[in-house]
């Protein structure tokens, strides 16, 4: 670009100079005007010169070539803007109407599963914690709450390694895996997994799939590991979200 500039600059520079001189040269009635000819030709060299440096920093030549060399296996075809931009809008409709069908199925699932539930204070139920899966103790064993977790890498989920069976569950740094709330709500809860599986199955567009709730845990499909950071804490909490 700086190139550009400074032909731009020197060619202007001329032409600005040219037509001062000539204007001066005949307010001034002391000096010979300067012969047309000769302006013809300081015109056309200004010309030149400017659709030398167009073709040198344009890149024209080079998508006339490219043309070129498809010209024979494109053809032009006319649309319709209006029926294009209607079509773009049915498929916006409907890809929100696909979304929203499949809250709405969580929502209702989620609800129903609830209220079917009845409050255990001495409740016992193994989950796969998101950060435990696939964790083992000194002796090769696996650790309360983790398990064999299968994890497959996905390009749909920015290859990832996810579980598209399974969902899995998070609870925060600082609150009890174990916490009779938690395993409470943790229990009945599962019941949305296989309404995230269903989901998408009917929607392959859609990507995470979650359920947080007002008691700390975060229910997440596809499964995945969760990775805490350096301190071993992970600070994300589903109640601290503006959802």
């Amino acid at each position: 670009m700086k190139v550009l500039s400074s032909h731009l600059c020197g060619v202007c520079f001329v032409f600005m100079w040219t037509i001062r001189s000539t204007s001066s040269l005949d307010v001034s009635g002391t000096h010979q005007g300067i012969p047309p000819a000769v302006v013809k030709l300081w015109a056309s060299a200004f010309g030149g010169e400017m659709k030398s440096i167009a073709a040198k920093y344009s890149g024209s030549q080079l998508l006339q070539k490219k043309y070129k060399e498809f010209e024979h296996s494109v053809r032009v075809e006319e649309i319709d803007g209006l029926k294009l931009v209607k079509k773009l809008a049915e498929n916006m409709e409907e890809m929100f109407r696909k979304k929203a069908d499949a809250m709405k199925r969580l929502v209702e699932a989620a609800e129903e599963a609830h209220l079917q539930h009845e409050e255990d204070a001495n409740l016992q139920y193994e989950y796969f914690n998101a950060v435990l899966i696939n964790e083992v103790d000194e002796e090769g064993n696996n650790v309360e709450l983790g398990g064999d977790f299968i994890l497959q890498p996905n390009d749909h989920f920015n290859n990832l390694s996810v579980n598209l069976s399974l969902s899995v569950v998070q609870v925060p740094t600082n609150m009890y895996n174990k916490d009779s709330a938690i395993v409470n709500g943790v229990y009945w809860s599962e019941a949305l997994n296989k309404v995230f599986v269903d989901n998408f199955e009917r929607d392959p567009s859609l990507i995470w799939q979650y359920f947080g709730s007002a008691k700390g845990f975060f229910r997440q499909y596809p499964g995945i590991k969760w990775t805490p950071d350096e301190h071993g804490v992970i600070a994300f909490d589903c109640r601290n979200r503006k959802w």
